[in-house]
């Protein structure tokens, strides 16, 4: 973070920043915690696609599940980056967490995590699509299900040699074709969907009660669609964690759906399906991008069982 940033957001709020620390982030963006004078301290995020719609989504999550409040919003800090400007949530990234063999009780962390990201989905959307605006307003587009067998077949022309071979690159591509005809049944759901939950975007605190959800982060890719591809990204690389914190949050998040989003619509299936526009777009990246060197992994491993699992 530049020293003529950090006096730009000590200047819109009005108060003297005193320190500066680097975050883990996303790969869009830069994350500070800012220590102010007089104690206490904010998150600075910049850079991302647009932080008034985010900050926009964040606060209608915040009417479902745990989001850190949203101080600030600077659509140019100093002549550059946007910024979104945060209160500083206090709690353990669920990364670290998982990563701990002597974090425990695992299964119940895993609960409480799948009904938190059920519970984003409460929000309701009057049709599906990407929000054009701060007022989230739906652009309306093709259903998903007409979406996926296009998007595959032009995203692969984008990806690294070094990444996928032209054989597997052909292959995935059929693989959506395949199975894209299976989201016709959740097409016209229009819920609020995160779609981009994992471990590094949860902050959890055990507390003497038992696990707790602190705050749901990084909300820049949130458009309205079907839960179900949230408990996919999720479980995406799932057999990082340990078994109890998946089996928990698979049982967590079917407990928690909406009733007009029952579990036997075979939800895990269908949010894999969904899950392929993520992959496929993630594989696009430049070389030597650590998530998109994984989720080429994965579309390896399913052009090899030949189903989306």
């Amino acid at each position: 973070m530049r020293v003529e940033e950090t006096k730009a957001i000590a200047a819109a709020l009005g108060v003297e920043v005193v320190a500066t620390r680097t975050l883990a982030g996303g790969f869009s963006h830069e994350t500070s915690l800012l220590e102010l004078a007089g104690g206490g301290a904010v998150v600075a995020r910049l850079g991302g696609p647009d932080p008034v719609v985010e900050a926009a989504v964040m606060e209608l999550g915040r009417r479902h599940v745990p989001v850190p409040e949203v101080l600030l919003v600077l659509p140019s800090v100093a002549g550059g980056r946007p910024a979104m400007v945060l209160e500083h949530v206090a709690g353990t990234p669920l990364d670290i967490v998982l990563s701990d063999p002597g974090a425990g009780e695992l299964r119940a962390l895993g609960v409480e995590v799948g009904r938190v990201v059920a519970r984003i989905g409460v929000a309701r959307f009057d049709r599906p699509g990407f929000f054009g605006g701060p007022d989230l307003a739906v652009a309306a587009g093709p259903p998903w299900s007409e979406q996926l067998p296009a998007f595959a077949e032009s995203s692969m022309s984008k990806v690294p040699p070094s990444r996928l071979d032209p054989a597997v690159r052909a292959a995935w591509a059929r693989l959506c074709a395949a199975h894209a005809p299976a989201l016709t049944g959740v097409d016209e759901r229009a819920r609020l969907v995160h779609a981009d939950i994992n471990p590094k975007n949860l902050l959890v605190t055990r507390a003497a009660d038992g696990w707790r959800v602190d705050a749901v982060l990084d909300w820049e890719f949130a458009y309205a669609g079907c839960p179900y591809g949230d408990a996919a990204n999720m479980l995406r690389f799932g057999a990082d964690y340990p078994a109890g914190f998946t089996e928990g949050f698979r049982a967590g998040f079917a407990a928690q759906l909406p009733p007009d989003l029952p579990p036997d619509d075979d939800w895990a299936y269908l949010g894999r399906v969904l899950d392929m526009f993520a992959l496929t777009d993630l594989v696009t990246r430049p070389a030597g991008h650590p998530v998109a060197d994984r989720a080429a992994e994965e579309i390896r491993r399913w052009v090899a069982a030949g189903v989306p699992r």
